[in-house]
């Protein structure tokens, strides 16, 4: 299994069973110097120019959402092309996983009134990235904005991103298939870098944040 399809903690610390009755906002945007087109899951995609911001509604109860930038794309009228980092299966609007190397937000909005959020980097790093509450008096955000692309450690190294060591070695080791595994030296090359985003696919639970439920957000690339 690649770790763009391991499940992070976030989605392990929440019940399905529980209620839930607001819905969220998200302002995506793009402070980067050049377009990216944003990966929404469940929303779909969007292409987003810099200094503009996408706003989207997510549905309460929303669990496995997913928000991240695609790079060096070029997509045709009908919807399909491809991506140099993140692409979706060679969809512009996204209806699943994206390729390594994507930095990710994830979340899960409004169970027992908790909304769970984080930055994963699980599926390896492309952009800078911010996520943060923007309402509610919810302070705590998370950002990983470190020069992870120009530091990379050369194994890792892929055209516009740092990839995660699963996808170039695929050994259980750093995949985390089975068992408890344990942080490598290539997780610790993320986790110095931005020590509240995941790492590794059992990465601390620390890395996950909370905001009461209705709570809205932004995400933003290069802040």
């Amino acid at each position: 299994m690649s770790p763009s399809r391991s499940v992070s903690c976030i989605f392990l610390l929440i019940s399905l069973s529980s209620t839930y009755t607001d819905a969220a906002r998200f302002d995506i945007r793009n402070n980067c110097s050049f377009t990216v087109w944003v990966a929404a899951v469940p929303v779909g995609g969007h292409r987003l120019d810099p200094g503009r911001t996408w706003p989207i509604e997510v549905t309460a109860g929303a669990t496995g959402g997913r928000i991240w930038a695609r790079t060096g794309c070029s997509f045709e009228s009908t919807g399909r092309g491809k991506c140099k980092t993140g692409d979706c299966n060679g969809l512009l609007h996204c209806r699943g996983y994206g390729s390594p190397p994507n930095t990710l937000a994830e979340y899960a909005v409004n169970y027992s009134n908790v909304d769970y959020f984080d930055i994963s980097l699980v599926g390896g790093f492309n952009v800078p990235m911010e996520f943060s509450p923007d309402s509610g008096g919810c302070l705590r955000g998370i950002r990983c904005t470190a020069d992870i692309n120009g530091q990379c450690p050369s194994q890792l190294r892929a055209p516009g991103g740092c990839n995660n060591p699963c996808t170039v070695f695929k050994t259980d080791q750093y995949c985390c298939n089975f068992g408890n595994c344990k942080p490598t030296d290539y997780s610790r090359f993320f986790k110095q870098r931005c020590p509240d985003a995941y790492s590794y696919p059992r990465d601390d639970q620390n890395s996950t944040f909370t905001c009461p439920g209705g709570t809205n957000y932004k995400v933003v690339f290069c802040p």
